[in-house]
């Protein structure tokens, strides 16, 4: 993938005033299927990843996408590979829908609640000099961060080449200091930071792709196992900003919840957890490994390492 045009690409399309919202894939689907009564726009195209002609984009857009590589052409039409969503006023690329294929780079809701989770916790934060996305995907936790820490340097990491290719175009865009790490999480991440994001993937089961399956403990193994290394990188007064799904079992049980008190405990640190969504994913519960599973919730926990 060429990288400098799409980065040209987002220039072009902030200067034009683009903005999407990205919604989850359900409604996305009924977007696509829904017939259209004008031709595709900025929207269509790069938002709802919907077919279109070349005469429908502007030429200096279309020599963009060919340039990168991004896009293709089926039986209905052209179809932009990359997908453009704003999130607290900056854009971000990531892949079109659907975004299937194991390498993909999704964004969604969850990103939303991420964002929104780490701009209440950071108004009122103390000099972040470094900070660490983990499983950064499009970059969205750490380049959320970067607004209220303008002077970080950001490292975001993540298993997917897929992933970090777009992340660095996105944080280009954002005028970060940054850097970008392969890793499968804190394996080889410096010590010593200030802050760590993370938006792990949390659905049990094995799907194949890389920003959907958390492991067991109903899909909360690999937030826990990033939350117990993670708090142990932080500088004194560091926080670990956690957002991420539990499964809650019959009987109102947080086995995830538990877990982590625990292993925040163990270490002297202090956590803050709480629910920011009641019911989330919940097509996921009937699944077998969903069996004794009663909702989904979407949870924010945040580990601080004592001064």
């Amino acid at each position: 993938m060429n990288t400098q045009p799409l980065a040209q690409l987002l220039k072009a399309l902030a200067d034009r005033g683009y903005r999407f919202t990205t919604p989850t894939p359900s409604v996305c689907r009924r977007m696509v299927e829904k017939p259209m009564t004008h031709a595709p726009d900025l929207r269509d195209i790069f938002g709802w990843s919907r077919p279109f002609a070349q005469a429908d984009l502007d030429p200096a857009l279309w020599s963009l996408l060919q340039e990168a590589g991004t896009v293709v052409q089926d039986a209905a039409g052209w179809r932009s590979t990359v997908r453009v969503s704003s999130v607290h006023e900056r854009l971000f690329l990531h892949s079109a829908f659907p975004a299937t294929a194991p390498d993909a780079v999704f964004l969604g809701p969850d990103s939303y609640r991420f964002a929104d989770l780490i701009a209440a916790e950071l108004t009122s934060a103390a000099p972040i000099r470094t900070l660490l996305d983990v499983g950064a995907g499009a970059g969205v936790g750490g380049l959320a961060a970067h607004r209220h820490a303008p002077d970080a340097h950001v490292i975001l990491s993540d298993i997917n080449p897929r992933a970090l290719e777009l992340a660095r175009v996105n944080a280009q865009h954002a005028g970060a200091d940054f850097e970008v790490r392969h890793a499968g999480g804190l394996e080889g991440a410096p010590a010593d930071l200030d802050l760590i994001v993370s938006n792990p993937p949390y659905v049990a089961g094995d799907s194949g792709r890389t920003y959907k399956d958390g492991g067991d403990l109903h899909g909360a193994r690999l937030s826990l196992d990033w939350a117990i290394a993670g708090m142990r990188l932080l500088a004194p007064g560091g926080r670990f900003i956690l957002y991420t799904g539990s499964t809650i079992l019959d009987g109102g049980v947080d086995q995830f919840r538990q877990a982590l008190e625990s292993a925040v405990a163990a270490q002297g640190h202090g956590l803050r957890y709480r629910e920011l969504d009641p019911d989330i994913f919940s097509g996921e519960l009937r699944r077998a490994a969903y069996a004794d599973a009663e909702r989904i919730a979407a949870v924010g926990a945040v580990i601080t390492r004592p001064t």
